[in-house]
């Protein structure tokens, strides 16, 4: 299964544009059914994942929102290439395309196997590998450097899925990742936006 995901990461982004959120977001619900995996969306692990996951994304969030004062994240997040659609990236793509897929994926349905397979440790090991792996197809498309970029999201593959055990529910994750994901595409946007109302007035 985690070659499987590594290997989708490198498919996925040829598949068509307006059916991919969807395809990859039913891709992740059918991996959570074949393994049977627990979602703890249901009182009370939900209360719990929702507490976690909000202080978990709002420290994330602030934390991301520091990082653009550091003039060489500006500069990175002032070179991002974005989507033709804006809204659609922030309220469809991110969400169900983006964390959903990966939460379902990864931290449900991976997590759940190599759990049985390896022990809860080895299990949070192999996820968080194929999660940093599954990125490099990303990192090559953006020009970023493929081996940090795997080790970072390798890390926070391994920290949503704690999130994950120490709640009881996948919704510390979802709303952990979330958070990441919006806030680096705002803070990405609004670079950009300084930027362009920066270049108008020379």
């Amino acid at each position: 299964m985690a070659a499987a995901l590594v290997g989708w990461s490198f498919v996925s982004p040829r598949l068509p544009h307006p059916w991919r959120a969807a395809l990859q977001a039913g891709v992740g619900g059918l991996l959570v059914v074949l393994t049977g995996a627990p979602l703890g969306l249901r009182p009370p692990r939900l209360w719990a994942g929702l507490r976690l996951g909000s202080a978990a994304g709002a420290a994330a969030a602030t934390a991301i929102a520091a990082a653009t004062s550091v003039p060489a994240v500006r500069l990175s997040m002032a070179g991002r290439g974005l989507p033709p659609s804006v809204p659609g990236w922030l309220a469809w793509h991110i969400p169900v395309g983006t964390v959903w897929t990966e939460e379902t994926a990864f931290r449900a349905a991976l997590g759940t196997a190599g759990a049985e397979g390896f022990g809860r440790s080895g299990g949070r090991l192999l996820q968080a590998g194929a999660f940093g792996l599954s990125h490099i197809a990303d990192a090559r498309a953006t020009g970023e450097p493929v081996l940090p970029v795997v080790l970072v999201t390798g890390l926070a593959g391994w920290v949503f899925d704690w999130l994950a055990d120490r709640s009881g529910s996948l919704a510390a994750p979802i709303l952990t990742h979330l958070a990441v994901n919006e806030a680096g595409a705002v803070a990405a946007l609004a670079v950009q936006r300084r930027a362009w109302n920066s270049s108008q007035l020379l």
